[in-house]
């Protein structure tokens, strides 16, 4: 029996997966095997480890290049695809006994058997879960309804960015989470406190949410550990 709430739809389509690792952000593209309102299971040659944060550019064209929308989401689940084909394939044969799905199991089993006999690459299929954003008032504390303290309107917007002390030239690849015109929310796996001077550059510096110079000075207002991670999300203000 399928536990999950939502329905899903069969579907071919590219996607992009980056997350971060210690020695910066990785990204692999792969293809969705089938989608729903609130996720995705992927194709990738890469295993993915359950409750690992990510972001996910879905459907993803190789010909715009960079500037594309992200989507946060969390990985839920990592199986090998020819176990998960094995799987559906007993789960169609359950819950019908039309005809069409005798023929679709059939070739279920003979794509399982064309896999095990050339001995494909190792392939995995990863389910996703993509983030849900809160609507209504917020004051980025987490506590809905408080008084809202930011002079100018935010919105959710994740792109990559470098980030860095002022006084240190090494930078830090991160994704943002939510912008505003004075300032911005960051996700990072590094360890930054109230006070502390950054400079911060985007990636692609022709989609840049702020216009101005290539560097941006900014100072750490506020910090908070993001939520089932060893993440902090930290909110910076710009400074003039």
């Amino acid at each position: 029996m399928d536990s999950r709430e939502q329905r899903r739809v069969r579907m071919r389509l590219p996607v992009r997966l980056r997350w971060a690792t210690p020695l910066g952000q990785k990204i692999e593209l792969g293809e969705t095997m089938d989608v729903s309102r609130r996720g995705l299971l992927v194709s990738t040659k890469e295993p993915h480890t359950a409750g690992v944060p990510l972001w996910v550019t879905f459907p993803y064209d190789a010909s715009l290049g960079d500037g594309q929308p992200e989507m946060s989401a969390r990985i839920v689940r990592c199986a090998e695809v020819l176990e998960v084909i094995r799987s559906a394939n007993s789960r169609e044969r359950t819950q019908t006994e039309s005809a069409t799905a005798a023929e679709r199991s059939a070739k279920l089993d003979q794509i399982a058997r064309a896999l095990a006999l050339y001995d494909a690459p190792a392939t995995f299929a990863v389910a996703i879960q993509l983030e849900e954003h809160a609507n209504g008032p917020s004051n980025g504390n987490g506590h809905r309804n408080g008084p809202e303290r930011r002079g100018s309107p935010r919105r959710a917007l994740a792109v990559p960015v470098h980030v860095r002390p002022e006084a240190i030239p090494w930078f830090e690849e991160a994704m943002t989470i939510e912008f505003s015109a004075e300032g911005m929310r960051f996700r990072s796996h590094r360890e930054y406190c109230p006070g502390d001077h950054l400079k911060v550059a985007f990636e692609d510096a022709t989609h840049t949410p702020w216009s101005g110079a290539r560097e941006f000075r900014s100072k750490v207002v506020r910090v908070a550990s993001a939520p089932d991670s060893v993440a902090l999300d930290v909110s910076v203000c710009r400074l003039k």
